[in-house]
Parts: structure tokens; C-alpha cells; sequence
């Protein structure tokens, strides 16, 4: 979920706030957090990204309570000396951009600050921050064209970064600008990517920074030259359309931009709409209705579509639209969720919950009210973190033709806690996280060759071995098992201060706390105390025991 906060002179100039209003926000789906003298909070849902400006929200919105006419941008041809070219030494680094020019502007203070809050959230949502897209917004008058995008050696690179009254090099930005410490970790080769104009003025090294002298709008810029870079082109295209059709919202004239690549060029933006059929069958038996078409003509342009006959029009600057399933999805908002009347359906059978499901659930809320955080993990691991694991060849399950680094799959939840606290080292302490979920191991007698149990990993950091005993004996006393201790030798933690958990005679787990050595070469800072034990063996216990 993304947070936004809007103005709420600027929210009135479009509409009234009132009970009515405020009802069909939520039902819209951005939920209406709180409503001030000065400003509105709304939560915007991920897939959403063209909702989190005012232009883009007030666009959708008003279309969705019927009080906006078809929307239809116009974008001036491209000039022929406005064009950027892109080099060959990007191609390692960040291959692609995609730009446009938008003129007759009037910039006020809160517009400069939507736009860049725009900016932000579209670099921390779609942006997967900074590492997918990086924006960029420059005064038109400031720069010089044709721009070239290209990338130079980190010392090659020098130009006054904004909020700066001095020149630094590539690398002095990464080390010493706030923004360069935040994102270095996104420019680790030996090219950084700048854009740089015809009059070899450096506009901004992406994704960390623009220029401080071409890359600072104010209320006196007029015209703007847009660009977004990064990695996947569809995406960058969907990003630009987003940032466009704002600016247009405030007044702007869209102006197109030639973008010359190697081999091809391209001129963006492209504000054509993408098609998409749809079949009224399908709607009907996914949502549980019966529109009929003409039903169907009237709900689909409150979500900002054009409908006829089968075939869906969808605005550009949507980016969740992907499949039939999708536009359904805006059916059943249009319709209003509040208007399907649930049904019990008719089938011979009544389904519950499963015993195993409801024992999950009291741990998770046990370990909630001891102050721990649930964290969820993929079901892969990659082959250095199998490594740092010290797991045995013959207990590696290795995929044979994984499309990501991540190859393995997970032979403990261990392996995830200490991921999430390396990701974490920096954050504020103490750290308390627990998981459950599925892990694999080779098993002969299993059809498959694999056996899947169930596994709870719990982990405290800064923490020792009384820490996470005292979390152990509070929860086999909840469960009413008695267990004793065996002293083991864990693989990771400290020899003398880890053990395996027996009830009865079996052993269900192990505890102790984190080696030294396992913390630094995981790069973590603080001590580690942590468990882990089968659900299933540990469920099992408590079923056959003794009533």
C-alpha cells in the first residue's frame, strides 16, 4: 500500500467533500484514511500507481461517479533536432529510456511538490526503488538538444548535484550526497549512466541524482523535458504515460520525443490505448451477475475504458492491466461489491477450517503477543545462502533449469531469518521474527523423491540462549509437552550453547544461539539467539497425547 496526502483546498477545487463522496472513495478502493482541515490521506492500492496524483486520482474518480467526459490526450509531433540518443556503453548498465517534452506549464509550490511526491512514489512502487526505473525532470530551457544517454567512468563524471554549490565526480556523489550513500548500491560497475546534453552539460547521473543547475524545476519553468530510465522498456513506457498525462492534467501540452537507439527508433510517449477482449460468459460466471451488454457499456467507462463489442479499450497510463481477469476486476468495482448478494452454494458438503490451520493461527497470535513480527519467504534459497547454511551436498534439492538466481529449494527456515536480518542490520533493535512454512528434503520412500514438512523458525536479534529458551518453555507450556534438552552440534551456532529439543524421544528441533563467525559471514551486527522445530511433529505430540 502506498500512503498519499493531498491538499485539501486543491481536493475541493474538483469536488466537494461530503458523506456521499467520501463513501464512494472507499468503494472506489483507495481507502479514505483520514480527512484534516488541511489535508486528505488516502491509501492506494500497488497495482495502482496512476492514482497517487491528484490529476491521476481526480481522472479516475470522477470517471467512477460519473462526472468526467471521455479523456483524450493530444501529443504534438516531435521537433527533428529534439531527440536523445543512446549509446552502446548503456547497455550493461541501464539499456533503455523513454522521453517526452511537456511545455506551457504554470508551476505553483504545490504542484512542483505533487509532482515530485509523484515522482517518489512511482520510483519506490513501479521504480522497485530506483532499481527498475529512475525519473527525471528538467527545465526545458536549461538544456541543450540532441541529448545523448551514455556511460562514463565514474571520474569522467563531474557536475554539481542538487542541493550542492560544488562539483563532484560519480564516485564522490555515491560517497559523500546524501542521495548517492542511499542508492550507491544501484551503480556497482565500472560505467555510471548520465544523461548529458549538446553542449556537454551532465543533466543527471540515474538513478541517484540530477544536476543541481539543469535539473531544478520552480514555479518560473515553463517547459519540462521528461525521461525515465531503467531496465524493462514496457514498464518505462507505462511510467512516462503516468508522469504525461499529470503534467497534461495541470495544464500541459504533450510534445513528443524521438528516442534513437542502435537499430531502431522509437517516439515516445505513446498514448495509444491497449486492447483487450473480453467475453460477457466470463464475467458473469467469475462475478456471479448476469449483465447484459448493454449493462456492460455502462460499467466499463466508470473504470476509464472505452467498451464494443467484446473489445476493451484501456487507458495507457494503466499498468495493471494485463489480462481478461483484470478488467473483471474493474467490472466488479464499477458494479459495486456491496450490490453481489453472497450466496451459500449448493453442494453436499460443508468445509471448516483444518485442525492444523487453527493450530498455526494460535502460535502466530502467541508469538505476536510476545512482541515477534511474521515474516513470509520464498520457497527458494540461493546456492550462497545454501553455502553460508553449511548444508550437506545430499541434502541440496536443486532446480534443474531455474530462470533466477534462486535455485534451491529451502532445506530450513533458518536460512530466511538470517536473510531477513543481513537485509535489516541497519534498522532499529531489537528485531523478533518468526515463520512458518513448508521445507523440503530428499526422502527416498516419498513418490516424488521429496518430503515437505511443516517448519516454525522463531529468532531474536540482539539476543542469547536464555532469551530464546524462555520463548521455547512458553510455548511447550501453552501446548501442555514436556521436553528435555540434548546437547548438539548445530551447524552455524556456538559449540556448548545449542541444543535439540526432545519430547518423549523424539526430537522435534533445535535452539541455541548464532556463531560469530556465521553472523560475519552473513554481515550481521548484533547477536543472534534463535529455534526451530516441526510443526508437524510438535502437532502430532499434541494430538496423541494423553487426554
Amino acid at each position: 500500500m502506498a500512503s498519499v496526502k493531498f491538499p485539501r483546498k486543491e481536493f475541493e477545487k474538483h469536488m466537494k467533500l461530503n458523506p456521499e463522496i467520501e463513501k464512494k472513495i472507499s468503494m472506489f478502493g483507495t481507502n479514505l484514511e483520514s480527512i484534516s482541515e488541511n489535508e486528505i490521506e488516502l491509501e492506494i492500492l500497488p497495482n495502482r500507481p496512476d492514482l497517487l496524483s491528484l490529476e491521476g486520482f481526480m481522472r479516475s474518480f470522477k470517471a467512477f461517479i460519473g462526472k468526467h467526459s471521455e479523456i483524450k490526450y493530444r501529443i504534438k509531433a516531435n521537433e527533428k533536432n529534439k531527440f536523445v540518443k543512446v549509446e552502446n556503453s548503456v547497455s550493461s548498465v541501464r539499456p533503455y529510456t523513454v522521453c517526452a517534452i511537456v511545455k506551457k506549464l504554470s508551476f505553483d509550490e504545490d504542484k512542483i511538490k505533487g509532482i515530485i511526491d509523484l515522482q517518489e512514489k512511482l520510483h519506490s512502487t513501479l521504480g522497485r526503488n530506483r532499481k527498475k526505473i529512475a525519473i527525471g525532470i528538467y527545465p526545458l530551457d536549461k538544456i541543450s538538444f540532441p541529448i545523448k544517454f551514455e556511460a562514463r567512468k565514474p571520474e569522467e563524471i563531474r557536475f554539481k548535484p542538487l542541493e550542492y554549490d560544488r562539483e563532484m565526480s560519480g564516485r564522490e556523489i555515491l560517497q559523500k550526497h546524501p542521495t548517492g550513500k542511499e542508492f550507491a548500491h544501484l551503480l556497482q560497475g565500472e560505467l555510471y549512466p548520465v544523461f548529458v546534453d549538446s553542449k556537454e552539460n551532465i543533466l543527471s547521473m540515474p538513478p541517484i541524482i540530477n544536476s543541481n543547475e539543469t535539473g531544478r524545476v520552480t514555479t518560473s519553468t515553463k517547459e519540462v523535458f521528461v525521461e525515465c530510465s531503467g531496465s524493462d522498456l514496457n514498464s518505462l513506457k507505462k511510467t512516462l504515460n503516468i508522469i504525461v498525462t499529470t503534467l497534461a492534467d495541470m495544464g500541459g501540452e504533450i510534445n513528443a520525443v524521438e528516442v534513437r537507439y542502435d537499430k531502431e527508433k522509437i517516439i515516445t510517449p505513446n498514448l495509444s490505448p491497449d486492447k483487450i477482449k473480453v467475453s460477457l460468459e466470463n464475467i458473469n460466471s467469475l462475478l456471479g451477475i448476469e449483465l447484459s451488454e448493454k449493462e456492460l457499456s455502462k460499467l466499463l467507462p466508470k473504470m476509464g475504458h472505452e467498451y464494443s463489442k467484446g473489445n476493451v479499450s484501456v487507458p495507457a497510463w494503466r499498468t495493471d492491466i494485463l489480462h481478461e481477469v483484470d478488467i473483471i476486476e474493474d467490472v466488479a468495482i464499477a458494479y459495486g461489491y456491496e450490490n453481489i448478494v453472497p450466496e451459500i452454494p449448493q453442494i453436499s458438503t460443508i468445509g471448516e477450517e483444518s485442525e492444523m490451520s487453527i493450530f498455526k493461527k494460535t502460535l502466530t497470535h502467541l508469538l505476536v503477543g510476545l512482541g515477534f513480527d511474521e515474516i513470509s519467504s520464498f520457497h527458494l534459497v540461493k546456492p550462497d545462502e545454501i553455502a553460508l547454511a553449511g548444508i550437506p551436498e545430499k541434502y541440496r534439492l536443486e532446480l534443474e533449469n531455474s530462470k533466477t538466481e534462486y535455485k534451491f529449494l529451502r532445506p530450513n527456515l533458518m536460512i530466511a531469518a538470517m536473510r531477513t536480518f543481513a537485509g535489516n542490520k541497519d534498522n532499529e533493535y531489537p528485531q523478533r521474527i518468526f515463520e512458518m512454512g513448508t521445507v523440503f528434503t530428499p526422502e527416498e520412500s516419498e513418490k516424488s523423491g521429496i518430503k515437505e514438512t511443516e517448519n516454525l523458525v522463531i529468532a531474536c536479534s540482539p539476543s542469547n540462549f536464555t532469551e530464546i529458551k524462555q520463548v521455547l518453555d512458553y510455548i511447550l507450556k501453552i501446548t501442555g509437552l514436556e521436553y528435555t534438552l540434548k546437547e548438539s552440534n548445530s551447524p552455524g551456532f556456538i559449540d556448548g550453547r545449542t541444543a535439540s529439543i526432545i519430547v518423549g524421544k523424539k526430537s522435534i528441533g533445535y535452539f541455541g544461539e548464532m556463531h560469530p563467525e556465521t553472523l560475519r559471514n552473513w554481515n550481521i551486527k548484533m547477536p543472534i539467539s534463535a529455534l526451530e522445530i516441526s510443526l508437524d511433529d510438535l502437532y502430532s505430540l499434541i494430538k496423541n497425547q494423553p487426554k
